[in-house]
C-alpha cells in the first residue's frame, strides 16, 4: 500500500523500527513527546510533526509505539490524538503492548468514525528491532492486516495475523507471560546452583543441551554471566506487562498463579532501584537474599 506512514513513539523500540521503515524506502512522518528522539529520524529524511493529530493528517497509516495503555489511548483518541487528524479510511496500527480489551474498544470507536485499526504488538526486544527481525502479531480485520503487510515486513521477520481486534495483544501477553515467568525461574535456578558450589558457566553448558533449556535460558544466561544488564526490555516494562497479563486473566476468570507470584519478584527489583535495567536483573534480588553472585564482570 503506497503513501506516507506516520510513527508516534520513538523510544528504545520505536526508533529502530522507524529507521527500518526509512531503510525500506517508506516516506515517514514522526512525533515523540521527547523532542530529542526525533532527531535521528529527521536526519535520515523523516518529516517531524508536533502532535499525533498532525502526524495522522499527513499520513495514510499511523503506527503507535508507546509504553502504556493510557499513553496509547491518549495518542489514538486524545485531544491531540490520531482521530483528530485522520481522514476516513485511515489505518491506526497500535504496536504497543496494552490491554487487549481497551484495544478492542478503541477499534470499535474508530470504526464508528470511519477509521480502521490493528493491534500489532511485537516480540524480540531492541536487538531484533534494530535488525528488522521482530515477530509481529496482529489482530483485526484480515483486509486491514493485508493493507499493512508491507510495513510489517519492513520491521519484522515473522508476521502473524491471529484473529480479530485485541487478539494480537492476547497472543502477545501469552508469549510474554511465558518469558517473564521463565526468567524468574532461570534466576532462581542459577542462584541455587551457585549456592551449591556449581560453576555458573557449567550450569549454562549443561542445561542448554538438556531438558531445562529454553529460548530465554539460552539468550539471557550469557548476559547474566557477563553481568550485562543493558535493557532489551526493562524491569519496569516486564512488571507492566505482567500487570496486563494478570488483570486480563482476572477479567477472563482464568487463574494464573505463576504470573502473579513472579510479578512480585519484578516488583522487588523495582523497589531495589533496578527499574531501567534488563528484566534479567531480577537475579540481583535473589543473589542478595542468598548471599551469592552469579558470573563475573562489574
Amino acid at each position: 500500500m503506497p503513501g506516507t506512514v506516520g510513527f508516534i513513539g520513538l523510544g528504545a523500540m520505536g526508533r529502530p523500527m522507524a529507521l527500518n521503515l526509512l531503510k525500506h524506502g517508506f516516506m515517514l512522518v514522526v512525533h515523540d513527546i521527547d523532542a530529542s528522539r526525533v532527531e535521528p529520524l529527521r536526519a535520515r529524511g523523516a518529516k517531524v510533526e508536533g502532535s499525533a493529530a498532525r502526524v495522522a493528517a499527513a499520513a495514510e497509516r499511523t503506527i503507535c509505539m508507546v509504553e502504556t495503555t493510557a499513553q496509547a489511548e491518549g495518542v489514538i483518541a486524545g485531544e491531540q490524538g490520531i482521530v483528530r487528524g485522520a481522514a476516513p479510511g485511515h489505518i491506526v496500527v497500535c504496536m504497543s503492548t496494552i490491554d487487549p480489551l481497551v484495544a478492542g474498544r478503541l477499534a470499535q470507536a474508530l470504526a464508528a468514525q470511519g477509521l480502521k485499526m490493528l493491534d500489532a504488538p511485537v516480540s524480540g526486544g531492541t536487538e531484533r528491532a534494530t535488525s528488522g527481525a521482530l515477530s509481529i502479531i496482529a489482530g483485526g480485520p484480515a483486509e486491514t492486516f493485508e493493507a499493512c503487510r508491507d510495513i510489517f515486513q519492513a520491521m519484522g521477520r515473522n508476521v502473524f495475523h491471529v484473529g480479530g481486534p485485541g487478539q494480537g495483544l492476547a497472543m502477545k501477553l501469552v508469549n510474554n507471560m511465558l518469558v517473564q515467568v521463565t526468567t524468574v525461574a532461570i534466576a532462581e535456578a542459577l542462584v541455587l546452583g551457585v549456592k551449591a558450589g556449581l560453576d555458573p558457566q557449567a550450569i549454562y553448558d549443561v542445561v542448554r543441551v538438556s531438558t531445562g533449556t529454553s529460548f530465554a535460558f539460552e539468550t539471557r544466561v550469557p548476559r547474566i554471566l557477563e553481568r550485562d544488564f543493558t535493557p532489551g526490555g526493562t524491569v519496569d516494562i516486564s512488571f507492566k506487562d505482567q500487570e496486563l497479563e494478570t488483570a486480563f486473566a482476572k477479567q477472563l476468570g482464568v487463574p494464573v498463579l505463576l504470573a502473579n507470584i513472579s510479578q512480585q519478584v519484578y516488583q522487588m527489583a523495582r523497589a531495589a532501584g533496578l527499574n531501567k535495567e534488563d528484566g534479567s536483573a531480577v537475579i540481583k534480588v535473589l543473589e542478595r537474599l542468598a548471599g551469592v553472585r552469579v558470573g563475573g564482570g562489574p
